[in-house]
């Protein structure tokens, strides 16, 4: 399992991409709360609902909204 920090511009985290070996990858915020995951044999994101967010990985652009 690897596990991807993202940091802002003052190289505070706000939020980590977490990969299983399957390649299915879950977003969590800076609180370690689950903001979407997305599935590479699917191509789609779900957000933290599990809602169809869209195709392809948005999990960077979820975790920067809720970073706002």
């Amino acid at each position: 399992m690897a596990l991807q920090y993202l940091r802002d511009d003052r190289f505070r985290v706000i939020g980590s991409i977490e990969t299983d070996s399957t390649g299915k990858q879950v977003a969590r915020d800076a609180r370690f709360h689950r903001v979407g995951d997305y599935d590479p044999r699917t191509n789609h994101t779900r957000d933290e609902h599990y809602r169809l967010a869209g195709t392809g990985s948005l999990l960077t652009a979820m975790i920067w909204r809720t970073a706002r």
